[in-house]
């Protein structure tokens, strides 16, 4: 903790344009959201295209600093230790998910679910790549003396429940479901772990709960 909260000493995160410009990205990436996804339904020209382009970026900076990865998070270390912190949040919002659809009368299953098992944990990894490894971090950055811990946590699980408007359940859940993720980055700084139990929780929730079909929803622009 007592890390994360210090200024990056390293020259490259001490290019002053890197924090800002990164956040602006990030704001037209949330804009492009509400656009391509809510109003357009083009979830799968914006999904892949947020993933190539934030790819591409994460590619640059690595090619000029190798520690710019672990300074985000995308690293080996601490896995299993995040693993571990946020394996009852996943099983306690799998199995509240089922039984809330069995006595819903909607626990039904097609192959659909299965991609999105798969797949949603990389989109899991894209969103808390944007909300940790980089809000998160440049906010401490840029920030004189660095914010409080608990602060950022309120700011940025509220900013992560915004961007679900308008789903108002989606929104509280989400809000305490980031803050435990911050939890366990400030303390472990992985998100390989947080981007999978991201996607878990999230293929079981709208599937279960909120009984969206994220396969269909993905092509049903085409």
């Amino acid at each position: 903790m007592h890390v994360l909260l210090n200024r990056p000493t390293n020259k490259i995160l001490r290019i002053t344009n890197y924090p800002r410009i990164e956040l602006i990205a990030v704001i037209l990436t949330g804009i492009l959201k509400y656009i391509l996804m809510d109003l357009l339904l083009m979830r799968a020209i914006y999904i892949a295209g947020i993933c190539i382009f934030w790819g591409a970026y994460i590619l640059f900076r690595y090619s000029s600093n190798r520690d710019v990865l672990s300074h985000w998070g995308f690293t080996k270390n601490n896995f299993k230790h995040s693993m571990v912190f946020l394996l009852p949040l996943v099983v306690v919002s799998i199995s509240v998910s089922l039984i809330y659809a069995h006595f819903n009368h909607s626990l039904t299953f097609t192959w659909h679910i299965l991609p999105i098992i798969c797949l949603y944990p990389i989109w899991g990894i894209v969103q808390q790549y944007l909300m940790l490894g980089l809000i998160t971090n440049n906010l401490i950055s840029l920030t004189k003396p660095s914010i409080n811990k608990y602060v950022l946590i309120f700011l940025i699980s509220t900013l992560f429940g915004l961007v679900h408007y308008t789903n108002y359940f989606l929104m509280i859940f989400v809000f305490a479901m980031e803050a435990i993720f911050l939890l366990a980055y400030f303390k472990w700084r992985n998100l390989w772990a947080i981007g999978i139990a991201h996607g878990w929780i999230g293929s079981f929730l709208l599937y279960f709960v909120l009984m969206r079909d994220l396969w269909s929803e993905l092509f049903a622009w085409f």
